[in-house]
């Protein structure tokens, strides 16, 4: 009787499974931070230091200091994952596959994976620098920046509680509507040399060479280059844009929107836009003041303008884009989003 041959069973080099160890480790280490992000920094404040929230100042610090920590967390560990990922891809390839495919098509996914991740305009930026240091078109990153804060989990659930499903639906067509178009416009001129060259000279992007697949030890240590020389250029912008945000979220007086926004001005939708720019938040914290604009008899279309505005376009963004960005690019893709931000206002005031 013959005796079967043994199954062979797959093992990982020893150094492999050691990296693939402290990768787990770290992964789960930087979930626990960020998500104990905003409970440390609320108990310190009320619990350890016994200070009032609602006060301006205090309120302010402590949404600067919250922030701070959300979107360095965030950089880090979105460039560091985006970076190991696309070490494994060829960026070549990507954008050869791309290229082959309807442009539609493109921007039409790119809003939809915008849409599904639910992080505010600042937030999106290190997916965003990721995506077109991969050879991702310009055009369907850029429709990714758009979709993913206007259009979210978060913003949908709060939308359809607050307005209803019929008009939450009408939303969220509006803001996907609003991001393919936008990317369609912008993919219609060659703006690549409007983005800063050090997006393109990354340490993935150099990693890959003929004839070679990388290891996993060099994808992690290149992915850890990466995250070191992107944060190293941005994280002063990062200070300098939530630093604004925060000094507008603390002392800027909710009833300064409703004086300058009411149903009686003809020109509250361009004024609800550009009043919103300004303003950095994310759609938990917008739909509340929207819904409180409503209440006070904003019109509907005037308060969406409002509400996309602060998600979508703000100057804590702005500041952080400009490290990405070259000043044409970034005029040009701010002036298409607000004018597409106030059309939907004019139409929703003009359909309700």
């Amino acid at each position: 009787m013959q005796t079967p041959l043994p199954t062979p069973t797959l093992r990982l080099p020893t150094s492999t499974r050691v990296v693939v160890a402290r990768l787990a480790g770290l992964a789960l280490a930087w979930t626990a931070v960020f998500l104990l992000n905003e409970w440390v920094w609320d108990a310190a404040f009320e619990r350890w230091l016994g200070l009032d929230l609602s006060d301006q100042a205090v309120g302010a610090l402590h949404f600067f200091l919250y922030d701070v920590t959300k979107l360095l967390l965030l950089l880090v560990g979105m460039i560091f994952a985006i970076g190991l990922l696309r070490s494994t891809i060829n960026p070549e390839r990507v954008r050869a596959s791309l290229e082959g495919r309807p442009l539609v098509l493109a921007l039409v996914l790119a809003a939809i994976f915008g849409a599904i991740t639910p992080f505010c305009s600042c937030s999106s930026i290190p997916l965003f620098i990721g995506f077109v240091a991969a050879g991702i078109p310009l055009g369907v990153t850029l429709t990714f920046l758009i979709a993913s804060p206007l259009v979210n989990e978060v913003a949908v659930v709060m939308l359809g509680d607050t307005f209803g499903w019929g008009v939450t639906g009408a939303y969220i067509i509006a803001g996907l509507t609003l991001a393919v178009l936008a990317g369609f416009l912008l993919s219609r001129f060659d703006l690549r040399d409007q983005v800063e060259d050090f997006v393109f000279s990354t340490p993935i992007a150099k990693l890959h060479f003929e004839g070679q697949r990388p290891t996993l030890e060099q994808r992690v240590k290149a992915a850890r280059t990466e995250v070191r020389d992107i944060v190293g250029r941005v994280w002063v912008w990062v200070l300098i844009g939530v630093g604004i945000g925060a000094a507008i979220h603390g002392w800027v007086p909710q009833e300064f929107f409703v004086e300058h926004v009411g149903a009686d001005n003809p020109a509250a939708v361009p004024v609800a836009t550009v009043v919103g720019v300004p303003l950095y938040s994310n759609a938990a914290a917008a739909i509340p003041i929207g819904e409180a604009l409503y209440a006070k008899g904003v019109a509907l279309g005037t308060v969406f303008s409002f509400m996309m505005a602060t998600v979508a376009l703000s100057l804590p963004e702005a500041i952080m884009l400009r490290r990405v960005l070259k000043p044409r690019l970034l005029a040009v893709f701010f002036g298409i989003v607000a004018v597409g931000i106030m059309i939907i206002g004019y139409v929703f005031n003009w359909a309700a």
